[in-house]
Formats: C-alpha cells, sequence, structure tokens
C-alpha cells in the first residue's frame, strides 16, 4: 500500500461506525488504524491499487458534524486533488447525506469521485456491512473508461445503490439498506455486476479546474409545519436574533396554513431580508406552489420554492448560498436552480 500503482484511492476517514472495532482489553468499540486497513479487509489488496488513508484526529462521531468539519473534508480533498484517482470519505451514517449535499455544492467542477460510504454494523465485527461497502466503494471510485472517472460526483454508496449525495436521505436506522434516493435513480446498482446508469451522471467540463467554496453561514432554522401550530412559536422563530433564512418543511406539494397571522409572520420575516424556503415534508414528491389555495398565498409573499430538494440538500445549500452570495437577491436566484443536481 506504499508504492504508487496505476490506480490511486485516498480513503478518509472521519468517524463513524465502520471504523469502529473491539478493544481487546476493554471490549468497547474504538477507531483502527486505517494504515492498517488491510488487516481488517485483506480483499482489499486484491485491488493492486495504491491505497492511502488519512484519518481525522480526533475522529467525529457524525452527530457533532459541522460545517467546520465540511470545509475540513473538502480541503482534504483539495490539497490531494492531483495525486489520486477518486476519494472514498467515510462517514457516520446520521448526518451523511448532509454532508454529501454540503461537498456537492463546495466542489465546483469536480470531475473526480467522492463516494461517501459508512456501515450499520462496526467493520470489526462478522456480519458488518461495511466491508461490501468499502470494496465497492473503492472500486466504484476508481472506475474509468478512456482515461476519465466514471462517476465524478460527490455520492452514496451504501447497500448495492450508488445515488447522488445531494438526493439521498437517511430513512432507516435498522436495515442495512439504510438510506434512499426518493425522487432521483440510482447513478450506479450493483449485483452480480456493477451497472452504471450514464445517462443519469453529471459531468464537469473537462476544461475547468476545481474550485473549492469554503464559506457558509449557519443563520437557518427550519420550522416543520404541524397542525396546531401557533402563532408564538412562529413569531419566536421569524424574530430570531440574526436569522437569515427559514426552511419551512409544508404539507404534500408545498401547502400550509393560510391563517391570517401565518401569511403576516412570513411576509414581515421577508420583508426584514430574510429568506423563506418551502420543501416538501414528503419523503417523496416536489413542491408546486399555487397548485392549491393553501400555498399561492406563499407564492405572493415572496416564499421560494424547493421543487424536489431534500430537507439534507436544502439547508446545506441555503447556508453554502448565504456564505458565498453577496446579495440576497442572488441567494433566492440560486436557490431556485440547480447548483449540483440536487432539484429537477
Amino acid at each position: 500500500m506504499k508504492d504508487k500503482r496505476e490506480t490511486s484511492i485516498l480513503i478518509i476517514y472521519t468517524g463513524g461506525t465502520i471504523g469502529m472495532v473491539h478493544d481487546p482489553v476493554t471490549g468497547s468499540l474504538v477507531p483502527i488504524d486505517f494504515q492498517h486497513i488491510t488487516d481488517h479487509v485483506p480483499e482489499l489488496l486484491k485491488f493492486g491499487f495504491d491505497l492511502r488513508s488519512v484519518s481525522f484526529d480526533p475522529v467525529k462521531d457524525s452527530s457533532n458534524i459541522d460545517p467546520g468539519v465540511w470545509i475540513k473534508m473538502a480541503e482534504t480533498i483539495e490539497e490531494n486533488y492531483d495525486n489520486y484517482d477518486g476519494f472514498v470519505v467515510l462517514h457516520g451514517t446520521d448526518t451523511m447525506a448532509y454532508s454529501a449535499s454540503a461537498l456537492s455544492y463546495m466542489l465546483e467542477n469536480l470531475r473526480k469521485p467522492v463516494i461517501f460510504t459508512g456501515s450499520q454494523l462496526p467493520i470489526g465485527l462478522l456480519r458488518t456491512d461495511g466491508r461490501e461497502n468499502l470494496i465497492t466503494a473503492i472500486e466504484i471510485a476508481s472506475a474509468k473508461e478512456a482515461g476519465l472517472s466514471l462517476v465524478p460526483e460527490v455520492c452514496i454508496y451504501f447497500d448495492n445503490e450508488l445515488t447522488r449525495g445531494n438526493r439521498t436521505t437517511k430513512f432507516s436506522a435498522e436495515h442495512f439498506d439504510a438510506f434512499n434516493s426518493p425522487n432521483y435513480p440510482p447513478l450506479a446498482e450493483v449485483g452480480l455486476h456493477l451497472k452504471y446508469n450514464y445517462n443519469l451522471i453529471r459531468y464537469s467540463d473537462p476544461d475547468k479546474n476545481l474550485v473549492v467554496h469554503k464559506a457558509f453561514d449557519t443563520n437557518v432554522a427550519i420550522l416543520k409545519l404541524f397542525p396546531g401550530l401557533g402563532f408564538n412559536l412562529l413569531d419566536a422563530l421569524i424574530n430570531t436574533k440574526d436569522l437569515k433564512g427559514l426552511i419551512i418543511e409544508t404539507f404534500g406539494s408545498g401547502n400550509a396554513p393560510t391563517y391570517p397571522w401565518f401569511i403576516e409572520g412570513l411576509r414581515t420575516f421577508i420583508r426584514k431580508g430574510g429568506i423563506i424556503f418551502n420543501v416538501t415534508q414528503c419523503h417523496g414528491g416536489s413542491v408546486e406552489m399555487g397548485l392549491y389555495e393553501t400555498s399561492r398565498e406563499m407564492l405572493a409573499a415572496g416564499v421560494v420554492s424547493g421543487k424536489d430538494i431534500t430537507s439534507e440538500a436544502s439547508v446545506t445549500k441555503l447556508m453554502h448560498l448565504l456564505g458565498v452570495c453577496g446579495t440576497r437577491e442572488e441567494v433566492v436566484k440560486c436557490l431556485s436552480r440547480s447548483l449540483a443536481g440536487e432539484i429537477s
């Protein structure tokens, strides 16, 4: 694993279940040394690749992931971009979809695979799903045709499916197929053969260089609507100090109450310069503002449609745009268009 060979892959271990083994002394789960990953997954030697690894110190439980960690991930890729054919990011499952979404916006003009994966069971356990996830993620990260990467995107590979990172959401804490892409088909499906859906994959302009965006503004909030939502909650939220963006997770195709106090609250926040992003709380489907009377008033108030974006992709997109855009108008304009394939 020390000699540079034809194909080179960098494994970036940020933390999470996949990198855990039982300590022989205490019996507790502890992170493994990824410099010796082949001790735990000897099958990796059969690739004949130059496999290198870097581990975050300290490693991060995925519940503690924040934009600072996203920046560290992106910088690790940026610093090693010219030296490797692809990257595999090992990450805890709970916030993997947030991180994959964030990096999809950060890594503009990406021409190499960045494949997130992890596991539901530690790699040190006999029944782990981490071994197969890791092996296949590396295979996908290394795949080329005519010298070009087959999947030059930020993706998530989990349980036989490769999905676009910013289209993916975690839906199970129990099963090995923990992730789903409700509004976009898989980029690749794995069985006896690895089948790529080439027409679904995004390819950057080969003449443009990688640009890494590192600015985030976390002055955002999410309000999930529910029957019985009262004025006091909305009022407290829209008057939160320094709040710039509010994501409203609405019913169905973007519907919300038409109570005068609710609509006026949204108008007040927008008049003060705030941005409101309408995202459906349904697992699949799209916001279609104006389709029903219950969304028409929000459209008139200046609420921006999130179309078929996931919750994870919406919050990371809003934080990213607030960080990199110079004006409110630019943020609103960019929210409505696809930056990295996150909306149809």
